[in-house]
């Protein structure tokens, strides 16, 4: 790699309208792993890490729900949530 290929900074861009999606999505997700007797935050996490779907339960839909978003997607918006807080 050239040291010129070096010198910017990509930008990076998420639609901001599915946040309100994201967080009722990540809500149902959350809940879904609660009830059923998960430690909903480590699911997500390893859920968010691995991209594996068997970290999500299939109760309530809730795996098919959090296929729907895009792994970048997901952190954008938790960071920003996190940040703002």
């Amino acid at each position: 790699m050239r040291e010129e290929d070096l010198s910017f900074t990509r930008k990076f861009t998420i639609n901001q309208d599915r946040g309100e999606e994201i967080r009722q999505i990540l809500t149902t997700v959350y809940d879904a792993l609660q009830e059923k007797g998960y430690n909903p935050i480590n699911q997500i996490v390893g859920y968010i890490l691995s991209e594996d779907p068997t970290y999500v339960t299939n109760y309530k839909n809730a795996r098919a729900l959090i296929r729907k978003l895009d792994r970048d997607e997901l952190l954008q918006v938790l960071l920003k949530a996190y940040l703002a807080g």
